[in-house]
């Protein structure tokens, strides 16, 4: 099946689809008897139990629960990316093919391309347009040529933000694979795709990219910008992480301490949350393959 997907540099304006019997049930068993006594939970709770699915999806199509141990949280440090002194390209290159072999994607055919630079929006020392067009973060192909997967060079700047879209793109490619739909549907394919890349062991740089802060500054001028990625909200990709490491058996501050400041404490809620959810989090440790991905023919 050929599929293709364009992460933009904001987030879509997309509604996540779950089934009307499943918010119910979960409306009508979470329902306290004074409600003002009950804390609002991170996220909701049909969103929950969404994630819940996808990663048993996820554990199902790529190997079980035996190969997902495998996994390893890939953390922002030289450790994990040692590509000291490139620039430019080279860099997105080095970048690209370290986060497929952390994926385990090392073997999958796709070509890396740069798109064009976004304009200047700054166009007079006291005049920046608003609103001005950029290129999406990355986009994903899979045609009869095969599979192309682009980045926004203006990214290069941003390893953070780079190293999360090649792992969305990489996501969109193996998800793109499976015979299976995700839970809700293939119109649920972005928000699924959002935790494959937790899933793939990238939560830490996924929670700090759904939102950035940048500033920029010249000899005649200077301002700030904010942009949006991915598909899932910051807390929604933060419980997507908790559950990743109680499944991996990872401890809180080994995450924490990669975190953004503000995202620290939404973890340390959602980690508590997930203790109540101990069960689930043990079935998923027994789920195992239904079918085995073979390396696409290039």
């Amino acid at each position: 099946m050929v599929r293709e997907a364009r992460l933009a540099a904001d987030r879509r304006n997309t509604v996540l689809r779950l089934p009307a019997k499943t918010t119910l049930c979960m409306q009508e068993r979470d329902r306290p008897m004074f409600g003002f006594f009950k804390r609002t939970p991170l996220i909701e709770p049909a969103v929950m139990d969404w994630q819940f699915d996808c990663f048993e999806w996820l554990l199902k199509n790529t190997g079980g629960f035996k190969v997902f141990s495998e996994t390893v949280l890939v953390q922002p440090s030289s450790q994990f990316f040692p590509q000291q002194g490139m620039t430019g390209p080279e860099l997105a290159e080095a970048l690209f093919l370290q986060v497929k072999e952390y994926a385990g994607m090392s073997d999958w055919p796709c070509k890396l391309e740069a798109q064009d630079e976004d304009p200047n929006p700054v166009v007079a020392p006291t005049l920046v347009v608003q609103d001005a067009p950029s290129a999406p973060a990355g986009t994903f192909s899979a045609m009869a040529e095969g599979v192309v997967i682009t980045y926004n060079p203006g990214s290069i700047s941003d390893p953070m933000s780079l190293i999360a879209t090649f792992a969305h793109e990489l996501s969109h490619y193996l998800t793109g694979s499976f015979s299976e739909e995700p839970p809700g549907g293939w119109d649920n394919w972005e928000y699924a795709v959002d935790v494959t890349s937790v899933f793939l062991g990238f939560g830490i740089f996924a929670a700090n990219s759904v939102v950035t802060f940048s500033q920029y500054a010249a000899f005649d001028s200077q301002g700030w910008r904010t942009s949006r990625s991915g598909y899932l909200s910051e807390a929604e990709v933060i419980h997507a992480l908790g559950i990743f490491a109680a499944l991996g058996g990872i401890s809180q501050s080994e995450i924490l301490e990669h975190l953004k400041p503000y995202l620290r404490g939404l973890y340390k809620r959602a980690c508590r949350e997930l203790l109540g959810q101990r069960q689930r989090i043990e079935r998923l440790k027994e789920v195992g393959a239904v079918e085995s991905h073979a390396i696409p023919n290039p």
